[in-house]
């Protein structure tokens, strides 16, 4: 196998940036930048500004911590959506995917990641304790987190905090906290399940213990 020293500074520099990328090993990585070198400059030059425009032209949303174009973000800012829901989730792309199952219509709050203690993953590193301070008003906290171990972790986490903070609240001893139902297998991720599958995963959510 011939060594990636013997290629051009260039061509070594984009690889190592590739292989940063979760999900991207040494081969995938130098598969990319062999498919990048041989588009036109164009092309390359278009890519290019919409790498930088990532950064630049989105913000994320200091209420729900959706990454968005303004804020708030679209779903914290509309009027319609039912402001006694709250659904925690992992990723923004939970988000996206809970939205195509059309069965939800409340608000979102998003972790950026879960609890993984072998990864120094705490609670520390997410967004996670200013959910206390989001429940006013909220009648039913819905813990969307994976059904992984990482995923119930968070869950239970979260679920002791608030009720933390439903002893010094009066006006939170109503609020109801449910898990999202088994319509999920144990271990997928949100965001590649399907519609059908999250809406009876919605449905089915139960209260936590």
């Amino acid at each position: 196998m011939t060594s990636t020293t013997r290629l051009p500074r260039a061509v070594r520099q984009l690889i190592e940036k590739f292989e940063r990328l979760p999900g991207v090993g040494p081969k995938s990585a130098q598969r990319l930048v062999f498919y990048l070198l041989h588009n036109p400059e164009n092309e390359l030059e278009d890519f290019a500004q919409k790498l930088t425009a990532l950064k630049r032209e989105t913000v994320m949303c200091s209420q729900c911590h959706n990454v968005a174009e303004v804020d708030p973000c679209e779903i914290c800012g509309d009027s319609a959506r039912d402001a006694t829901l709250l659904c925690v989730v992992e990723q923004p792309l939970d988000v996206l995917a809970i939205e195509r199952s059309g069965k939800y219509h409340g608000r979102y709050h998003v972790l950026h990641g879960a609890i993984a203690p072998l990864n120094n993953i705490g609670p520390d590193q997410l967004y996670l304790y200013d959910i206390a301070e989001r429940l006013d008003g909220v009648r039913e906290l819905i813990l969307a987190t994976n059904p992984t171990m990482e995923g119930e972790a968070t869950a239970l986490f979260i679920a002791e905090v608030v009720r933390q903070k439903q002893q010094s609240n009066e006006d939170l001893s109503e609020l109801k906290m449910t898990r999202i139902g088994h319509g999920l297998p144990i271990g997928a991720d949100i965001e590649y399940a399907d519609g059908v599958t999250l809406a009876r995963a919605l449905e089915g959510r139960r209260a936590v213990e």
